[in-house]
């Protein structure tokens, strides 16, 4: 396994060992001493999938401390444009972002630390998304961040006319107007 530092702190992308050979491959996507003795310190108590079809764009979300989470998120079908806004207060890169193409060929996992907010734009026909959280789900203090805020600019790479969006996304507030206790 490798572990590959991105510009934000914390932020991480995971290059697992991959055996490949006529019959297909077999591929370690977690073992937790391993992750542990990598630096990845988070326990993971909930798994989560979504399938969703090409130009659908889930986020930015995020939970509010005490329940903030952290996020192991990989592709098993298709490929995602994944990506991750630091929304700790006191972080040097606060409302910084940094995204990654993760697909089923390429095996990568993003480490996705508490504090930041998270969502990913489906580049393929369709993708199965999957994801690890060291938190359980807490819907009261759930969060968003608005998908196509200006001042982050985020490149979702899907045309706009061909972006579905659901109505609670198009309903999240700016950075700017945001609110929250990282």
């Amino acid at each position: 396994m490798e572990i590959i530092e991105t510009p934000i702190k914390d932020l991480v992308i995971i290059k697992p060992r991959v055996f490949e050979d006529a019959r297909g491959f077999f591929c370690e996507t977690y073992n937790e001493e391993r992750y542990q003795a990598a630096g990845i310190k988070q326990h993971f108590v909930q798994d989560n999938q979504s399938k969703s079809s090409y130009g659908v764009i889930r986020g930015l979300h995020f939970q509010l401390a005490p329940y903030s989470q952290a996020k192991l998120v990989s592709v098993s079908v298709g490929a995602v444009w994944d990506v991750a806004v630091d929304l700790r207060r006191n972080s040097p890169t606060f409302g910084q972002w940094y995204g990654v193409e993760l697909t089923a060929e390429n095996h990568l996992q993003f480490l996705i630390p508490q504090g930041f907010a998270h969502g990913f734009s489906v580049l393929s026909e369709t993708a199965l998304f999957t994801y690890k959280c060291d938190n359980l789900y807490h819907p009261e203090v759930d969060g968003g961040l608005m998908f196509n805020d200006p001042d982050l600019n985020i490149d979702w790479k899907i045309p706009v006319d061909k972006a579905i969006i659901s109505d609670k996304d198009m309903k999240h507030p700016l950075l700017k107007d945001l609110k929250v206790n990282f």
